[in-house]
């Protein structure tokens, strides 16, 4: 076919991806020509740490921008990278979380007739015979799809999660550019392999358009949390090709906990999230991935709902001995027992991190540990990002020598993820406890 036949729409999503690829390609060859910029302001005179730290701040402030600005893949991409942010000064942050606020927000909902075309093409053409109800009108909308409220044929209330025709398409397509990203991540994080992250981001990623692999594990967290008292998770009712559909369940989003919830409702929820995340490996063999307030609800009778199960760690043999090694060597201060135990792990370098530096780098992230219960304030969360992020501080320059193997980003991203809601909740929670019961060897 000749390019004046190209069908028009597939004309337009050529040219869509030959644009995404052009702007994640632009990024490496910006950072270097902004790191020439700064060998010549070294060389007139300009102090070499103070040059460094400006390219590093305009090199992450372009990268996050543009990852914010595609749509779909890129913004997830965007998302799972969100781990670096305590890796960035604070001023660079806040623009890069701007920045995705505002493609979420500006993401148009898919209309009435392509949603239905999806229902058809997942379910079948017989599917209003199932689906006897479906509010064309979203009632919450993401990067890769939208949910609808609607009627089951036997009466029940169900959420239909609807994706995005060409979704996965659109992440494929992105992923493909991560390799370009290099440069940029051994800029922000010098201890990590970038080829070993994005192969780990590509993976984790894919899955999570997968919505047969979703179905499968929120009915594995259903059956292990079902007549639970603290913990509730909607059963699938179908799931097909681009279509997951659970059981409707009501409660005050855990977002507006966050902005107008009472403390017992705050301290409530931050106790419940840090037992869902604490416990599921080993009740479920796997480790919820991805708590963002979206996700959860606080229903009256206290119980926490857990709504998306795109995102997850498999851990069939719950957590490891060794984070339990790990935890109470830093907890109890045992500077010597910590840096072994890393070293063992491969966590740092044979030479170069004293075991007493390690210990002044995790030692205020330990603190919930040390007391029966702890009050998470944004004011301590900022120290930390500062005391690791801040490359004038000695904390920082041992942050950059850990080896973090690139499989364990995932859980990176919870614990930070979790942290910050619970500094958004102000949560007082009794997290040794929670800990001392889940996590191995931390009695």
């Amino acid at each position: 076919m000749d390019r004046e036949d190209e069908p028009r729409g597939a004309s337009e999503r050529s040219r869509s991806r030959r644009s995404r690829g052009l702007r994640l390609a632009s990024l490496p060859v910006a950072h270097a020509g902004r790191a020439a910029v700064g060998l010549g302001r070294r060389i007139g005179g300009r102090p070499a740490e103070m040059v460094s730290r400006e390219v590093q701040e305009r090199t992450a402030d372009q990268l996050f921008r543009v990852l914010g600005e595609l749509k779909g893949g890129a913004m997830k991409v965007g998302q799972a990278m969100s781990a670096m942010e305590a890796a960035l000064p604070a001023e660079l942050a806040e623009p890069y979380r701007e920045a995705l606020v505002r493609l979420q927000e500006a993401a148009p909902p898919m209309s009435a007739t392509t949603m239905r075309r999806v229902l058809a093409d997942g379910l079948g053409p017989d599917w209003a015979g199932r689906l006897t109800e479906v509010n064309d009108r979203p009632a919450a909308a993401a990067s890769i799809g939208q949910v609808h409220r609607g009627t089951w044929h036997d009466g029940r209330a169900v959420a239909v999660k609807v994706q995005y025709p060409g979704a996965a398409k659109a992440l494929a397509a992105d992923l493909r550019q991560l390799d370009r990203l290099a440069p940029l991540v051994r800029v922000g994080a010098p201890g990590l392999d970038p080829r070993a992250l994005f192969a780990e981001l590509h993976d984790r990623l894919l899955d999570e358009v997968d919505y047969g692999r979703e179905s499968e594990t929120q009915e594995a967290f259903a059956e292990a949390f079902r007549d639970d008292p603290d913990i509730f998770v909607p059963d699938v009712v179908e799931a097909a090709d681009g279509v997951l559909v659970s059981e409707w369940v009501g409660g005050t989003p855990l977002a507006k906990v966050i902005a107008e919830g009472s403390t017992a409702q705050r301290d409530r929820a931050g106790l419940l999230l840090v037992r869902l995340l604490a416990s599921s490996p080993a009740r479920v063999g796997r480790l919820h991935g991805d708590p963002h307030p979206g996700n959860f609800r606080l229903l009256d009778d206290g119980r926490l709902v857990v709504l998306d199960f795109g995102s997850w760690e498999p851990m069939p043999d719950g957590w490891p001995s060794a984070l339990g090694t790990l935890l109470v060597a830093g907890r109890d201060r045992e500077a010597r027992a910590l840096g072994a135990e890393a070293r063992r792990v491969g966590l740092i370098p044979d030479q170069g991190v004293a075991p007493a530096a390690l210990l002044d780098l995790v030692d205020p992230v330990l603190e919930p540990l040390r007391h029966e219960d702890f009050t998470f304030e944004r004011s301590w969360l900022q120290e930390l990002t500062r005391r690791s992020s801040d490359p004038r501080t000695p904390q920082a320059k041992v942050q950059r020598q850990l080896r973090v193997p690139a499989r364990h980003l995932l859980v990176q991203r919870v614990a930070a993820g979790l942290v910050g809601v619970l500094c958004s909740l102000g949560a007082t929670v009794p997290v040794r406890a929670e800990a001392e019961r889940w996590v191995p060897g931390l009695h």
